[in-house]
């Protein structure tokens, strides 16, 4: 995590409005994340000895059946459930002023699905990106669903949430970024459009892609080397395959 970058003041939250975690890796990295608040723990006595849990946080033990219904059905809860509160938010120019050159940002355009945000944010960990940037109200919210999916990077990828995504592209590139859009219909591929020592990753929506206003707001449009039998791919791997031709570039 970015401990120099500011974030928010942000108050407690309503109980109803807090995420809930569950699942050994998501709710070990939020005990692991100074910047986040552990309301509260329901554990088995099992699980309970494989985590380091902090004296102050409350904790309830409870077996598994009683845990499940704590979480959505069928949810692998791993025997631990973290009630939480979100993370305060961060600015956008803590992360992309002054960044180290050769670490790609994510940019999210109308991405909800929250697996595959979460997906998104495991490989941006994997593949040590810059952070991931999307437009508040078109994100989903800090969920169980995305923690799990995210897999621990949830509390380890800085994620920038902004009002208008439109102006965010332009302040991140007078930040110094190339800001390529991954488009199918677009002619050169990414590995010819990657060449500046900073790149933001722009990726749409599966099925409806960028909108026009975001690909005006790109400095080149690219795509990925896949069959024409295949229209499009599921947005987190493409972020996977865009991350790994990115690093590829850069070896």
């Amino acid at each position: 995590m970015h401990g120099a970058m500011r974030r928010k003041a942000r108050q407690a939250s309503k109980p109803e409005n807090r995420p809930r975690l569950w699942g050994r890796h998501a709710v070990a990295a939020a005990l692991a994340n100074p910047e986040r608040t552990i309301v509260r723990i329901s554990v088995t006595r099992e699980a309970a000895a494989s985590f380091d849990i902090p004296a102050g946080v409350p904790v309830t033990y409870a077996d598994a059946a009683d845990l499940g219904r704590l979480v959505p059905r069928d949810a692998p809860h791993q025997g631990i459930v973290a009630d939480v509160e979100k993370l305060p938010d961060l600015w956008l120019g803590d992360l992309i002023d002054d960044a180290p050159e050769g670490r790609p940002l994510l940019v999210l355009d109308q991405v909800t699905d929250p697996h595959n945000v979460g997906a998104i944010l495991r490989s941006a960990a994997a593949f040590d990106a810059l952070g991931i940037v999307t437009q508040d109200r078109h994100a989903p919210p800090e969920s169980g669903a995305l923690a799990k999916a995210a897999s621990g990077a949830l509390e380890t990828v800085p994620w920038v949430r902004v009002v208008n995504l439109s102006r965010a592209l332009d302040e991140i590139a007078e930040a110094g970024f190339w800001r390529i859009g991954l488009a199918g219909e677009a002619e050169t591929s990414l590995a010819e459009a990657v060449g500046p020592p900073r790149v933001a990753l722009v990726l749409g929506a599966e099925g409806e892609g960028m909108r026009h206003n975001t690909q005006l707001h790109c400095d080149a449009l690219a795509r990925l080397p896949i069959s024409e039998r295949m229209e499009s791919l599921n947005v987190s791997n493409a972020a996977v395959i865009a991350l790994y031709a990115v690093a590829a570039a850069r070896a």
